[in-house]
């Protein structure tokens, strides 16, 4: 099978908006999935050799294609690797981070946005070294507007110091302008795309898209390969 889907529109398993997603890489660090995270890592150092990258934003082209799962699953993995990382859950309509890692949602990044909360008293401490996050908060009716005012830049500019990372899980492209919003404040962005499940025109669109905006798209992430005989997530990076 190839990459793209050519029959009618499937979906991947849609219970990380239920449950959360699969820590695979805490869960089963030696795992070769784990590895296959690893070595995603160690390409996007190589993707970005002009400079250290302090935000990376994680996309796709549509719902249900494991964006979230890959995000969450980077997050652990650049903190077992020492790095301070902080995770922002910027699908403000569809939150999983919460689920992810079993923390309050009460505030998060919604009311940071709105101003009903400051970045000190929102982001929230996980059960994994050097990890935390911010989560989406409250379902706001306006999450498009609230991206749009910049303040995500504030959170980015606060973790800043050298070994820090932020990484923003955001709507996919072709749903919301979220994406193209948040993709003008990051360092890069990393399109997820599940094989036999994206359909190559849905993900041209949302690729174009992003290059209207001028988003440094560090490459696409392949997942739910057939290629792998255990039946589990794969991933491997590309420029």
């Amino acid at each position: 099978m190839g990459l793209f889907n050519k029959s009618p529109k499937k979906k991947l398993n849609d219970d990380s908006s239920k449950f959360g997603v699969n820590l695979v890489a805490e869960l089963y660090p030696t795992s070769s999935v784990s590895e296959q995270f690893r070595t995603v890592m160690t390409n996007i150092s190589f993707a970005n050799i002009n400079g250290e990258l302090k935000s990376i934003m994680v996309t796709s082209s549509d719902p249900s294609e494991g964006k979230s799962t890959f995000s969450a699953n980077l997050a652990v993995t650049y903190a077992k690797q020492g790095r301070n990382v902080v995770l922002v859950d910027a699908d403000m309509r569809r939150p999983t981070v919460h689920k992810s890692f079993n923390v309050s949602n009460q505030k998060g990044l919604s009311t940071i946005l709105s101003g009903n909360s400051t970045i000190e008293d929102t982001i929230k401490y996980t059960s994994i070294d050097n990890l935390n996050v911010i989560t989406s908060g409250p379902i706001p009716p306006n999450a498009s507007a609230l991206l749009g005012n910049r303040k995500i830049v504030d959170i980015i500019n606060k973790f800043n110091k050298p070994n820090d990372l932020v990484i923003v899980d955001v709507p996919p492209v072709n749903t919301m302008t979220d994406a193209s919003i948040v993709s003008t404040t990051v360092d890069g962005t990393i399109f997820v795309l599940p094989q036999g499940v994206a359909e190559k025109k849905r993900a041209k669109m949302a690729v174009e898209q992003l290059k209207k905006v001028n988003a440094n798209i560090l490459g696409g992430v392949m997942n739910m390969s057939k290629d792998n005989i255990t039946n589990d997530y794969y991933y491997y990076y590309s420029k």
